[in-house]
């Protein structure tokens, strides 16, 4: 069925097209957001640990379903394929309804350092690497950094960190308060001589644009939050841009290719709705479906102008994709740390992420959001301690409350040969196909995060940690919870997918705007990065692509 036309198509309605899907709207453009997920509620999954927090044994919470959304993997080592659904680890799944990634997300609100976007300029490339420069400066991201942490919301504390790079602004309001962990942590860095701060946060602390501050319950990372205090696009920009009445939102609509005419420039997306198959025209199409599904797409979108997949003439569509080496150590303490306020994730320091002798880049560190019981007892065991039965269930009941966690997210050199590609001959309910994920990490990721786990391991027992142990991010694929870099910005179409302001390369009406366009991603969680990068591009997009009504 083919549609009226509209002025834009943006695809996904995460931390990239929920923003973009509200810039657009309000300078008054006709836009169609599409999202492959449905608009969900706090009531559909509540408190419901063994769905939402980190463990999908009983399926997403947030999506996708399992049995239409398969890809293929190449896990660690292994240079087989394996078919792995949404609910396995190994898939690096992003949270498939409105709102995206940050319906459900920590919400920590980073920007990133300036070195951060001058990698190459700073270290060199490391042999084996694509480790290069961003076409833009921190500089030229200040202000949407602050429009975002106004407009959408972030709590924190201004000048707390000295590392943090200029700001024109200070936070809108307060940081959270520390967790009971956190104070002992942060007694612990000072006497470490080391810069600790409260970790700035897309969290309501105060009520604020007409949403309560956080209730501090214990359900925090992984779930929905019951009264809104968690700042996702779902609750904040796709409801302005809806507001507007240009904005519509189509929900369970899954893109199937973006469409283009004898010059190669878009005309439209077609897209599933259920199982009929729908032609949207329009002027423009915004590309913001995760850096595993926006490559996806692309190298889905083939036509005689684009062989390859749109984007894709000089093969870098789907190329360099990264996550973060995450890295750290666990303790178990005398006494009890646990208070069970949340989000629980309330300390930093950024002393590691720059300037250590012989590696390139770091790690900012910060304790762990709440582990629930169930992750606990999954993921958090000293080495050779029982998994099952008595001695299990002992550690579970004496240590749980007695336990504290630091990870840091180590920043990855980015490889050539990490990618996203399609598989023509495995489709998926849809009939289109299916991702296929392969590489490994570059041995630079294991030794930074060798180091990153050193530190956490010094910051517990210098806090009292009678036991502790590491954890190093292991050699096989990566692209999980914080995936990036598979459309890199650039200055050079024949070395990157978008432009300085996330426009194709090869096709001047597509754009992409999510993790894919990151060119390195930080030792930081990204998400406020994606939505400065957000405003960057639609700020852009409007002076172009605003001038001309269709």
């Amino acid at each position: 069925m083919k549609l009226d036309a509209v002025d834009a198509v943006v695809i996904g309605s995460g931390a990239g097209g929920g923003v973009v899907a509200k810039e657009l709207a309000t300078a008054g453009l006709r836009v169609a957001l599409l999202e492959r997920g449905r608009l969900q509620k706090y009531s559909e999954t509540g408190h419901d640990e063994l769905r939402s927090q980190r463990t999908t044994v009983l399926g997403n919470a947030f999506g996708p379903d399992d049995e239409r959304h398969v890809r293929l993997i190449q896990v660690g080592d292994d240079k087989e394929l394996r078919e792995t659904l949404p609910s396995e680890g190994s898939y690096g799944n992003v949270a498939a309804c409105v709102g995206g990634g940050t319906f459900s997300f920590g919400a920590m609100a980073w920007r990133f350092l300036e070195k951060d976007f001058r990698m190459r300029s700073t270290y060199g490339a490391p042999d084996g690497s694509t480790l290069e420069d961003w076409p833009v400066t921190y500089e030229d991201l200040e202000p949407f950094y602050t429009k975002a942490e106004w407009e959408i919301g972030v709590s924190g504390k201004a000048g707390a960190n000295p590392f943090e790079p200029r700001r024109s602004k200070p936070y809108p309001m307060p940081a959270l308060p520390y967790s009971k962990e956190g104070t002992v942590l942060r007694a612990a860095a000072e006497r470490l001589k080391w810069h600790p701060f409260p970790i700035p946060m897309l969290i309501n602390s105060v009520a604020y644009q007409g949403r309560p501050g956080c209730i501090r319950c214990p359900h925090c990372v992984g779930f929905a939050c019951e009264v809104n205090a968690k700042n996702s696009t779902a609750v904040t920009v796709i409801a302005q841009a809806v507001k507007t009445g240009l904005c519509d939102l189509r929900t369970e609509c899954v893109a199937k290719e973006i469409l283009t005419d004898a010059q190669g420039r878009a005309t439209g997306v077609a897209y599933f709705k259920g199982r009929e198959l729908m032609e949207q025209p329009c002027r423009f199409v915004v590309v913001s479906a995760s850096a595993t599904e926006s490559p996806r797409l692309l190298l889905n979108s083939k036509s005689r102008l684009h062989p390859k997949g749109l984007g894709n003439n000089h093969d870098w569509v789907g190329r360099n994709l990264q996550g973060h080496a995450y890295s750290g150590a666990y303790g178990l303490f005398r006494q009890e740390v646990f208070d069970g306020l949340g989000p629980a994730a309330s300390i930093a320091v950024c002393d590691f992420n720059h300037g250590n002798a012989g590696l390139k880049g770091g790690a900012m560190m910060a304790n762990e959001f709440i582990r629930l019981p169930y992750l606990f007892a999954r993921s958090v065991r000293p080495p050779g301690a029982p998994r099952w039965g008595l001695g299990h269930k002992q550690f579970q009941r004496q240590q749980y409350k007695r336990c504290a966690g630091i990870k840091g997210p180590v920043q990855e050199m980015p490889v050539f040969t990490n990618r996203v590609e399609v598989d023509e001959r495995r489709k998926d309910y849809w009939g289109i196909p299916v991702a296929k994920i392969t590489g490994k990490r570059h041995p630079h990721d294991i030794e930074a995060g060798r180091f990153i786990a050193d530190r956490a391991a010094e910051w517990l027992k210098e806090a009292g940690a009678e036991t502790v142990w590491k954890t190093v991010a292991g050699k096989g694929s990566t692209g999980g919870q914080h995936q990036a870099g598979t459309c890199r910005m650039g200055v050079d179409a024949k070395t990157s997918v978008v432009d300085r302001y996330c426009r194709v390369h090869e096709t001047d009406n597509v754009y992409v705007v999510d993790g894919s366009v990151h060119v390195t991603n930080g030792g930081f969680n990204p998400s406020l990065t994606i939505l400065a990068t957000a405003y960057w591009a639609s700020h852009h997009m409007v002076k172009q692509q605003g001038k001309v009504k269709a």
